[in-house]
This record gives structure tokens, sequence and C-alpha cells, in this order.
């Protein structure tokens, strides 16, 4: 436990932190555990504050009662804030296993992201209890059974949840066999109904005159065909035909065959022969797969949902001309060949973005229902579209970080959000976001804001047209441009706000030399 709180310490809030608090701490709660050995770790005092794992929630102590030797229940924990239920993607440790403690035990798939459960007892790994591909596990779920010595392990072989040490009740005495209900003698049939009357013919609607009949001429020259008297027909059934009566429609009224006499029958003969019509045939439908729902998929349905029908949108489009900032984009990749270090031009864009929100903060806000919360520093939420879904991991404090900075961070969070490795706080929090689809040349569009941020800015994709030049032999140069679109939540952001936002961003990229003061 104490290596993991360090390291995770370490990597959050730095090294001298650690040192003076955590490390005290968790050397605190390692006394009051072994203190408490004889007793169930259910009531361990909460001592650590970042080790995700709280021992009063996730792991129980079991002693021996005479059935099964002592042993430890690891439950499935919550491994992010909004984590309800979860997905056992593997099992990295398999039963009979010596498990260290800070091993990576399992892969489980949050709302979130796909993230390692690490183990949080020393000993063997006795019985895996949910199998890999379990989906929907609830939190709290009991999951696997640890123990402290390698010969406990079989003991467990046959286990199943739920079982006690408690020796089985006895059984119940059966409740008497009630005696057989008395057979009722047979019943006369019911007498059946007389049929009920027909009922009366209707009158014509209104508007329509008596003895027409309102059908299509195709519908007449049918009915003349097969012999079909439309108007005897209206008489019979007491309605009219509509007017749109067509092929099928004629077809379909057509009356049984009756026998006739033989004269009858070459009088018939000689009439113009019916014409055949094939009754329609329903296409065969598609063939199609149902793909399950991930629970990270679920989660982005419904917040997005709850986004777009909450949220009050509207949206900005500025076409900002980059040819200056790509001009200065190839003159720093090319001094930073040596550090292996390459600038994207969203690279600039984020840190335009930063810079623009603390010319204009009442955009960097969050909406809180009775307040509006308005940050100090500026931390990014960059979309990054992977194989499980949409991730958005953070840089934070991008008003205060250089490009090469935001650009290693930013590499490093896209490669870890495509092998789902982000951890929680790598993605939760970001005060306005930033969506990048000009890679896939995507011109312009409009992104959805991520609650409970108040705005989000879509790029799209450089484009080359050509503008008015004097000063050029041709009258006009050749320059590129892009297309930005401010998502802004009304309640918060004002359209004269918004734009004045979108003014900044774009002294920001079409003069870069701008951020610097």
């Amino acid at each position: 436990m104490l290596r993991t709180v360090v390291r995770r310490e370490i990597i959050e809030n730095g090294l001298k932190r650690c040192i003076k608090g955590n490390a005290v701490k968790c050397l605190g709660a390692q006394g009051i555990r072994y203190r408490y050995s004889k007793r169930d770790l259910t009531h361990l005092p909460k001592q650590s504050l970042h080790n995700p794992i709280d021992y009063n929630k996730n792991l129980t102590r079991n002693y021996s009662d005479g059935a099964l030797p002592e042993h430890f229940k690891v439950l499935l924990p919550a491994l992010s804030p909004t984590m309800e239920m979860g997905t056992i993607v593997s099992w990295e440790k398999k039963e009979g296993d010596k498990l260290n403690e800070g091993d990576l035990l399992a892969e489980i798939e949050t709302d979130k992201a796909t993230m390692g459960f690490e183990t949080p007892e020393e000993g063997y790994l006795a019985k895996i209890l949910v199998p890999a591909g379990t989906k929907d596990v609830a939190i709290g779920k009991l999951v696997c059974i640890i123990v402290d010595s390698e010969d406990k392990i079989a003991a467990f072989k046959d286990y199943q949840p739920g079982e006690s040490a408690a020796p089985p009740k006895a059984a119940e005495p059966a409740a008497p066999t009630p005696p057989p209900a008395p057979v009722a003698p047979p019943t006369q049939p019911p007498a059946m109904a007389p049929p009920a009357p027909a009922p009366a013919p209707t009158t014509p609607a209104t508007g329509m005159k008596p003895g027409r009949v309102y059908a299509s001429p195709m519908a007449k020259r049918l009915a003349e065909q097969q012999n079909i008297r439309l108007q005897a027909r209206l008489k019979r059934e007491g309605k009219l035909p509509t007017q749109g009566l067509a092929q099928k429609s004629a077809a379909a009224v057509t009356p049984a065959p009756r026998p006739t006499s033989p004269a009858r029958g070459r009088s018939r003969s000689r009439s113009k022969s019916p014409m055949p019509v094939k009754p329609s045939v329903p296409g065969q439908p598609s063939s199609y797969i149902d793909i399950p729902v991930s629970n990270i998929r679920a989660v982005i349905a419904k917040r997005l949902l709850q986004s777009k029908t909450t949220i009050p949108h509207y949206y900005l489009t500025m076409e900002i001309n980059t040819t200056k900032v790509l001009g200065i984009r190839e003159k720093m990749n090319e001094a930073l060949k040596k550090d292996k270090v390459r600038l994207s031009l969203n690279d600039f864009v984020l840190k335009a973005t930063a810079m623009a929100c603390r010319a204009v903060p009442e955009v960097n806000s969050y909406w809180m229902g009775d307040t509006i919360r308005e940050f100090q520093n500026c931390d990014i939420s960059v979309a990054v579209a992977t194989d499980k879904g949409l991730f958005t991991p953070i840089i934070f404090q991008a008003d205060n970080k250089g490009l090469v900075t935001i650009s290693q961070e930013m590499k490093s969070l896209a490669a870890k959000a495509r092998e789902g490795r982000l951890q929680p706080h790598e993605f939760q929090g970001g005060s306005i976001s930033v969506s990048n689809l000009g890679m896939f040349d995507t011109t312009n569009f409009s992104a959805i804001i991520n609650p409970p941020q108040s705005a989000i800015l879509a790029v799209g994709t450089t484009q080359s047209r050509l503008v008015l030049d004097k000063e050029s032999e041709k009258g006009f140069r050749e320059d590129q441009f892009v297309e930005v679109t401010m998502s802004c939540d009304h309640r918060v952001i004002d359209g004269a706000t918004g734009a004045r936002w979108l003014q900044a961003l774009k002294r920001n990229l079409e003069d870069p030399y701008a951020m610097l003061l």
C-alpha cells in the first residue's frame, strides 16, 4: 500500500508534498492495520485519501470458522466518482498465483475508461468469482478471494458466493398434501348466440353526387375487365370507393367465381381476357448485427443527450488566416528537430485558446445552477477519438505552459487514451473543450458542450484561398484559412462575449507573437 500511495502522490503533487504529508499518513494507516489484525478489516479507519481502494469498502477479512480457512474477500471498487457498474475486461493473475501488494490484479472498464485494479492485499489468489468479460458488475460485488498461504487455496476450489460455515438447516417437514378437489360434473355446452344483424347501410358522404363512382381510370378499366360493377358494389356495401382506388384495390374487390351456364360461359369467352394482377411481394429485410453498448458508450450517450436537451446552445463561426502561424510552426520545427519535437497546428490552437480565456475569462466558466464559477487558469479538455469512444484528456494550466510542453503532454495523453490507460484525474475536469476534425478534411462542424463547461471550440481543416495583394506582381497571393465554430451556453456566455472571445482567438493565431505579450 505504501508504494502505491507514494507513487501516486509523487505523480500528482510532487515529491515534497508527498514526504511531508501522505507518507506519514500511510505509515500510520499501516500501523493501525496491523494493530487491528485480529479484527474484521471493515472497522479499519479510513486513512489514505489518495488510494482509490478503501479497505473499509472493498476488502473484508473472514476468519476460520471450521469450514473455510481465514481469507480476504475482494469487492469491486468504485474507480471513478460516477461509476455505478463495471466490466471485468481481463484478469492479470490466475488462480493460485502469488500476489504482491501493488501488482495489477485485473483490468476493469468503468464509465470513463479501462483502468487497472491493483492487488489490495498480499497473498495468493484462491478463487476468481467473476470471470473475465462479465458486464454490468455492481459496485461492492464479491469478485475474488485472497488467502495468505498457498496451502489454503484448495479449500476454495468449489467455493460459491453466499456460502457460510453454519451447518445446513434441517429439512423442514413437508406440508400435508391437500385432498384432491372434487371433479365438477360435465356441463352442457352453451347455446350459440344468434348472429348479429347486419349493419344498416351508411349514407354517402356529403358533397358526393348520388350514383357517381369516384375511382381512378385504372381502377375503372380493371373493374371493366374483371366484370366488377362498382355501382352495384356501392349499393351492396353502402359506401363509395375512394378516389384513390388503384390497381390493388380493384384486385381486392374481385368477387369469387360463380358457376355459370355453358351459354353464359361462351359469351364470357368472347370478352376481353382479364389482365393478371401479381400480388406485391415484400422485400427481404437487410442483414444487420447488434453491437452491445459498452459502459463508456452508455455514459457518452447519457451525458451528450443531457447536454443537448438542457443547455441552450448557440453557435459562432469565424474564419482565421493561419498563413503566418503555419510559417512560424515550420521554423520552430526546424529548430526543434534535434530535440525530436514536432509542433502541430493543434498545439498553437490550444495555446491560443488558453490565452483567449485569459483575455475573456467569462468564457472560462462553469454553470453551477445558483452561481457561475469563473476559473483563474485555463484547463483545456481535448477531444480524442478512440476505438472505445470519445475521451477528453486535459492540458492543465495551458495558459502557463509553452508550446513544446503542450505538444508533449498532448501526444502522451492521446496515446494513453487510445491504449485505455488514462487515469481519472487525467480526464475529469477541464474548463473549456477543443475538438479538431481537421485531419479528417472536415471544413466546419458544431460540437456539443461538455457539461458543466460553458463552451467548446470546433476546428476544421485548413483551406487554400486567393487573396488580393497589391504588393505582389500577380496582384494576389495564396493564403491558408481555417474555420472555427464556438458552441456557447447562453446561460453563461452572451453573444457579444462569445464574439469577443473569438476575436481574441483570431488575434492570437493570426499574430502568434501577440500570445507572448
